[in-house]
């Protein structure tokens, strides 16, 4: 069994607070190279505004190729912030704790992140307010059974309530760094903390704030996917579109990605900011443990999903099936994504050596977010080549460097934004480590009690 070190609270204020009071050199060329991505991407996206949405891939039939893609990809991985914090915390699971913030930051950086790929896919990004059905008396009335009122109404629901879940767990560690800056800066963290003192009262409404978000924001996690998966189940003559079960499906499958996600944040700040003592052995094998029982529930929906198709009998359907399976280079995306999202990961979390081993733990949820990737792609791009309402076809769809860009930059930019959140506010809660060791002598940690043998200041 792993010794488990109690840590004083001089002790946990000074690591986690490191970065946000003093960051060092490398954080800053770190940040610096992921801008210099962010603006390779900016650059592209003027050229594809200046001459046209031509410069992209999509083409007749195939009108949605990596943007689109990408869209239902940010949006699965905003799922990690729910699943790991609001249904964690309502379920007391102690191993959440050092997971949280960067569950909830990354849910609201994601989110995001998604809501830009729509935008720059319809190529005039001035006109999008076009989509919100707001200016009856000028008698535009959008169709409200389209994606873009479905899309933004919820996804801008669920962002507000993301960014309140994160705001209102920050308040006591704002205090914190409030009494631990001068000048500017205190003045700044002050008006953040909004009066914090820690008193009985403030403590009792913070927590029945923090649960009643949780509740809250859970229909809202389930309703926000299912709607993006309704953007194709409700689509016209597309085939492999049309399956009652996509919602809690693409559900799921969101949190599968958005989990995974999560371990590799949790790893990258693990290694940058010398945290093994808070990311510990026993979290990565309580998570490995939860994304076995996510990963083979998602398996059981792709099964169902995929036999649906067969079992009709339809002949389009059969025949996209065959598509996916059989011709390239599909065929061979079908392969990746099956052992990338499943057959790799999964096996290796039976053993708890890997699952225990940050590097392990790395590569597999790695894996699985190539997988999930593919996952979307597999599904929009193969289902529209074989929507041919004409007698011709102008091409299939082959990827630009612009949309290359813009996608490589998607991830520079969240990695960016996670980086300057854990300058400015601590990325591990500190109020929520701090209960974690006081609570009781032995904290229950997954299937296992690590008894807490000494404590180090």
């Amino acid at each position: 069994m792993q010794e488990r070190v109690t840590l004083s609270e001089a002790r946990i204020n000074r690591d986690l607070l490191r970065n946000v009071l003093k960051a060092p050199l490398w954080f800053w060329g770190l940040v610096g190279l992921l801008f210099l991505v962010v603006l390779a991407a900016a650059a592209a996206l003027g050229f594809m505004i200046t001459v046209g949405t031509g410069v992209m891939g999509i083409n007749r039939p195939i009108m949605w190729g990596f943007m689109i893609t990408n869209f239902v990809f940010w949006i699965g991985i905003s799922h990690a912030g729910v699943m790991l914090s609001a249904i964690l915390r309502l379920s007391k699971a102690e191993w959440r704790r050092p997971a949280t913030r960067a569950a909830e930051v990354l849910t609201v950086f994601s989110l995001l992140t998604a809501l830009a790929f729509p935008v720059m896919h319809v190529g005039r990004l001035w006109r999008m307010y076009w989509a919100m059905p707001y200016d009856f008396p000028r008698g535009i009335w959008p169709n409200v059974r389209s994606a873009l009122i479905w899309d933004p109404s919820a996804i801008v629901t669920y962002l507000t309530g993301s960014t309140l879940f994160v705001l209102v767990a920050l308040v006591p560690d704002l205090a914190v760094v409030r009494d631990r800056t001068t000048g500017i800066r205190h003045w700044v963290y002050s008006a953040l903390a909004m009066g914090w003192r820690g008193t009985p009262r403030q403590w009792k409404l913070q927590i029945i704030a923090g649960f009643l978000l949780s509740a809250l924001l859970l229909p809202v996690f389930v309703s926000v996917h299912s709607i993006v998966s309704w953007d194709f189940a409700m689509a016209m003559g597309v085939e492999g579109w049309h399956a009652t079960i996509f919602a809690p499906y693409f559900v799921i499958g969101a949190v599968h990605s958005g989990v995974s996600a999560v371990v590799t944040v949790m790893i990258f700040m693990r290694f940058l900011f010398k945290w093994d003592a808070y990311i510990r052995r026993e979290h990565l094998d309580a998570l490995g443990r939860l994304l076995i029982v996510i990963a083979t529930t998602w398996l059981f929906f792709f099964i169902i999903e995929f036999s649906f198709a067969l079992m009709s009998l339809e002949s389009q359907e059969i025949a996209l099936r065959e598509m996916q399976v059989f011709e390239w280079p599909y065929s061979m995306l079908f392969v990746v994504f099956i052992v990338t999202a499943y057959i790799f990961p999964v096996p290796l979390w039976l053993f708890r050596n890997v699952r225990c081993s940050a590097l392990w733990m790395l590569i597999t949820s790695l894996s699985v977010n190539v997988g999930m990737w593919l996952e979307r792609f597999l599904i929009i791009v193969p289902g529209l080549a074989r929507k041919t309402p004409l007698s011709f076809n102008w091409g299939t769809y082959h990827p630009s460097i612009v949309e290359i860009t813009l996608v490589a930059a998607s991830f520079a930019f969240v990695f960016m934004l996670l980086l300057l959140f854990s300058k400015i506010f601590p990325l591990i809660p500190l109020f929520d480590v701090k209960e974690g060791q006081t609570l009781s002598d032995t904290i229950q940690v997954g299937r296992k009690t690590v008894p807490a043998l000494r404590v180090e200041e």
